[in-house]
């Protein structure tokens, strides 16, 4: 990873989390470049390999086995994941377009998003039939096929469109997985009927006849009935209509032809080909425009044709990362040629495959072993990292390439301190310009006008409630980081029964080049001011500044009246303690740093802190919540020991209850934990019968510092049940009855916590 004092002064970008980008990302992880910063852009933070895909249908693998995480590895190559959607390019300006956040400029672009099958040239495919690519989504289809088989009484009728090796490896696979189901549930007699149609007079026609021949045999022996020369013109609501006439029946139509590129890729105005690929020369980089590359299914070599196979992407891998960092460099780029003849796998369903090359093929159960080494020893590539101490650090590079790279950005590296590190007032200006806060009547002097300060207005009747937090950037994008820093804030205002009115923002940016700087403010404030509108809090202003990492917080002020203050010590006995959302942010964010955590564990640690403690407030306050805090960085015990001493109680906790982020307790069970978790163990001393407690798997949970953590409550016991539902229904899933507060005891500590 780049040190935190490097300035920013190119941004590569990678579009798509395919073959070829995850090689780029390892070999950059290994060997960065000082002053250029990674972007990966990715809807999906789990890319399947799609080597392994048919073993994954087939019930060979689990799913984690066949995909590859692009979290840990984001992490280890020093990138940004921007878990989005690219729709589009701004040429012109270099900037990504996005489905769900501000456009992301660049200098150098790469995009290796695959392709899928072309549904639109057939009237109703898109509606009726069920496209392999993207394989995220089928693979989602795939597990609902096999519960309505399942429940289905009587045979299912499953047709594949295409018969090239796509399309027969999957009819086979499923297949097999399907009768196993069957046979387990005792009903051998239902097997599924599979039809196979191809406009071709051959299945399998880019292999050779050795191939083609095993694969009839086969599909014969398996009773598949092939419609050779069937080409499909229409695609009905259970029914394909074919050109010669013909209609056939079936339960389940899945779309496996030749592919496309994703509409948006020819509307950017890159030279493509007749099918929307983007044409690529012999260094991988569009034939029109020089900063963009290309790679994968997505690309297509202009002196160099090839169809569209995995192993093609995996092996443009390292030319790829190869001349995006030449093209950082201004070095001249390499020539890359790939292969006219390759080993292709192609599986049978069950672990037996048939292995081709040019003319010669070999079938056989030591062929299907032969192919799950091969991939298992591709995906070990990308999943066993090397070892990172917990800031992420990688040596600096040696050579040519890092000279070059620290030459160009040595202009950079003084900085003035005190108000000399103000970031400038054009650039700052100009980020804000695009803003549009909250529009309040009762904020005279705002950013609408801006002033040496901001002049708010305090209803009659109302109490002003001030909180202020900051906290440096724990995710590398800043969108995210602004929404999460902007929640985080609010959740004192909330605690407390008010609501906000208005916030200063406080922000940090790393050094780099001004756009550089600019886009980072841009971003991290545009984050911000989605989480402040839907809160009708109005920004008023702040102070910016250059620093060695990327932070922001907020002071916050809200209004609430005398009788609705909802304060930490007021817990009675007999109440119910309630917590609205899990815990583990610390540990999960602390293994991420040492990319030890799975992503789908970070991305649930992500969407509970996007999660707003606004209606979890308001509920609590409608079930007569006696006393209330936000869940943050001393963790649940010393949030609560902070509401024991002022009521006077004891609390009787139930572990089993407190609910738990997803591989929390994994990365706690490894010794995994947050930096700040050692000061809140100090706490430990209020906890009764020590000795026992510890020994539970969820003790360490007690002392996990929160960011952006739920509401920790207590509600009357006769409101406990009925508010719980009602959290529920307001989307906090995991909102659990956590424990009791009991009358304090005759021990020496009045704040002694029951476990």
């Amino acid at each position: 990873m780049h040190s935190p004092s490097t300035p920013i002064v190119k941004d590569l970008v990678l579009v798509g989390g395919g073959h070829a980008h995850v090689t780029v990302l390892k070999r950059f992880g290994m060997k960065p470049l000082p002053g250029v910063r990674l972007t990966l852009i990715s809807k999906d933070v789990m890319t399947p390999y799609s080597g392994m895909l048919p073993g994954l249908i087939a019930g060979h693998y689990r799913f984690e086995e066949t995909h590859i995480d692009l979290g840990p590895l984001a992490r280890f190559a020093g990138a940004r994941l921007y878990r989005d959607e690219a729709v589009g390019l701004d040429l012109e300006n270099r900037r990504v377009l996005c489905r769900g956040r501000p456009p992301v400029p660049y200098e150098l672009l790469s995009v290796n998003i695959g392709s899928a099958p072309r549904t639109l040239d057939v009237p109703g495919a898109a509606e009726h039939a069920v496209p392999v690519k993207p394989i995220d989504q089928f693979v989602a289809h795939w597990e609902r096929l096999q519960r309505r088989v399942l429940a289905h009484p009587g045979s299912t009728r499953i047709g594949v469109v295409g018969g090239g090796a796509g399309g027969v490896e999957i009819l086979l696979a499923i297949q097999h997985r399907l009768r196993a189901l069957l046979a387990v549930a005792g009903r051998e007699a239902d097997d599924p009927q599979f039809h196979l149609y191809t406009d071709s007079d051959e299945i399998l026609p880019t292999h050779n006849r050795r191939v083609r021949a095993r694969y009839r045999r086969i599909l014969q022996a398996r009773g598949v009935h092939l419609h050779l020369e069937h080409q499909v013109c229409e695609v009905a609501a259970g029914a394909l209509h074919c050109a010669d006439g013909s209609r056939h029946v079936l339960d389940e139509i899945l779309w496996v032809t030749w592919a496309g590129a994703a509409g948006w890729v020819a509307q950017t105005g890159l030279e493509t080909d007749a099918r929307g690929f983007v044409q690529v020369n012999d260094f991988l980089q569009s034939t029109s425009h020089p900063e963009v590359f290309a790679a994968g299914d997505v690309a297509a070599m202009v002196n160099h044709p090839r169809p569209k196979a995995g192993v093609f992407a995996v092996r443009q891998g390292p030319p790829l990362a190869a001349n995006l960092r030449r093209a950082l460099l201004d070095r001249p780029l390499k020539p890359f040629v790939p292969q006219r003849q390759f080993l292709s796998l192609v599986s049978t369903g069950d672990r037996y495959a048939v292995a081709s090359r040019s003319g010669w093929a070999l079938e056989g159960a030591a062929v299907w072993r032969w192919k799950d080494w091969i991939d298992r020893r591709f995906m070990a590539k990308y999943r066993d990292l090397p070892e990172m101490d917990e800031g992420g650090a990688v040596a600096m590079p040696r050579g040519l390439a890092g000279e070059a790279a620290i030459k160009e950005i040595s202009t950079l590296a003084m900085r003035c301190g005190g108000c000399g590190a103000k970031v400038g007032s054009t650039l700052l200006n100009r980020a804000l310009s695009e803003l549009q806060p909250v529009d309040r009547k009762d904020v005279l002097v705002g950013l609408h006008a801006p002033d040496d300060a901001a002049v708010v207005e305090v209803p009659p009747g109302k109490l002003m409630v001030h909180t202020v937090d900051f906290f440096r950037a724990i995710v590398d994008d800043p969108y995210l980081f602004g929404k999460i820093a902007a929640n985080h804030s609010l959740g004192d205002i909330f605690a407390m029964g008010a609501e906000p009115q208005t916030a200063l923002a406080l922000a940090t940016l790393p050094y780099g080049l001004e756009s550089k700087v600019e886009d980072t403010l841009r971003q991290l404030l545009g984050g911000a001011q989605e989480v402040l509108e839907a809160a009708d809090t109005a920004l008023v202003g702040g102070h910016t500044g250059e620093g060695d990492e990327l932070a922001l917080g907020f002071s916050v002020n809200g209004l609430v009246a005398r009788e609705q203050v909802l304060s930490k010590g007021g817990m009675r006995a007999g109440d119910r303690l309630i917590l609205t959302k899990p815990l583990g942010t610390g540990t999960l964010f602390a293994a991420d740093m040492r990319h030890k955590a799975r992503g789908p564990w970070i991305q649930g640690a992500l969407e509970g802190m996007l999660q707003s403690n606004r209606e979890g407030a308001r509920c609590l306050h409608r079930f007569q919540a006696t006393a209330c805090t936000d869940v943050t960085g001393f963790g649940l015990l010393g949030h609560l020991v902070e509401m024991l001493r002022p009521a006077g109680v004891e609390v009787e906790l139930e572990l089993d209850a407190i609910p738990a982020l997803p591989g929390a307790l994994e990365t706690l069970a490894a010794g995994i934990a947050s930096s700040l978790q050692p000061q809140n163990v100090r706490l430990r001393r209020a906890i009764h019968d020590l000795e026992t407690v510890a020994r539970d798997p969820r003790y360490p949970l007690l002392f996990d510092p929160q960011t952006a953590g739920g509401l920790l409550a207590s509600v009357p016991a006769s409101e406990a049940q009925a508010c719980v539902e009602a959290l529920h229904g307001a989307g906090y899933t995991e909102v659990a009855i956590i424990g009791r507060v009991n009358p304090p005891g005759e021990r020496l500590e009045p704040v002694t916590v029951l476990l």
